[in-house]
């Protein structure tokens, strides 16, 4: 077990070390470097910006935004944070600011397909409640969304996602609280 942890932790260590590598070459002007930053992060980046805006073609804007700000902020890029949490942040602050601009919220439906179980049925009442919590979590107020999308759904850390927001652990936990209450409402409402 201990062996499978490590060599877990020893990957996501060269992952970091190679995202490094990438940023300072891309800072230097290396468009190759770049577009291998892009590939290894733009599913991420795209899954937050899904769950947070609602709609792909927003998302898809949202993305392509986050790059082009990444990019000319690379220089800048200081790497006191793993790059993974800094285009997190970046991306985020994007699809806030998209949401912002717009009110209602609009429904999620496209963000992820039902899990496969061995029956139909089954696979039919998976993709039901799946479908019920992601509308449930795209009627949250975006203040409770975006926590509990970065925590909940892309499973980043308390620590990860504190920074991302900006704002102290405690403070997170709180709002992460608030808003599965209000998740639990949402789906106990639901028609």
């Amino acid at each position: 077990m201990g062996t499978i942890t490590g060599r877990a932790s020893a990957s996501a260590v060269r992952l970091m070390d190679c995202d490094r590598e990438l940023v300072a070459a891309a800072a230097l002007g290396d468009h190759a470097a770049f577009d291998a930053l892009v590939r290894r992060h733009t599913p991420m980046m795209f899954r937050v910006a899904l769950r947070i805006t609602g709609t792909s073609a927003e998302a898809e804007d949202v993305v392509q935004d986050a790059w082009l700000c990444a990019w000319r902020a690379l220089p800048s890029f200081r790497q006191e944070s793993a790059v993974s949490t800094w285009l997190y942040r970046v991306v985020t602050n994007g699809a806030l600011r998209v949401v912002r601009r717009q009110r209602p919220t609009v429904p999620l439906d496209e963000a992820t397909g039902p899990v496969t179980r061995s029956t139909p049925e089954r696979q039919v009442v998976d993709a039901e409640r799946i479908d019920a919590v992601l509308r449930a979590i795209a009627r949250l107020d975006v203040a409770q969304r975006v926590p509990l999308v970065l925590r909940e759904l892309e499973g980043l850390s308390y620590e990860e996602v504190a920074e991302i927001l900006e704002v102290g652990v405690p403070a997170l936990r709180s709002r992460l609280h608030r808003a599965r209450v209000a998740l639990l409402r949402q789906l106990r409402e639901r028609p």
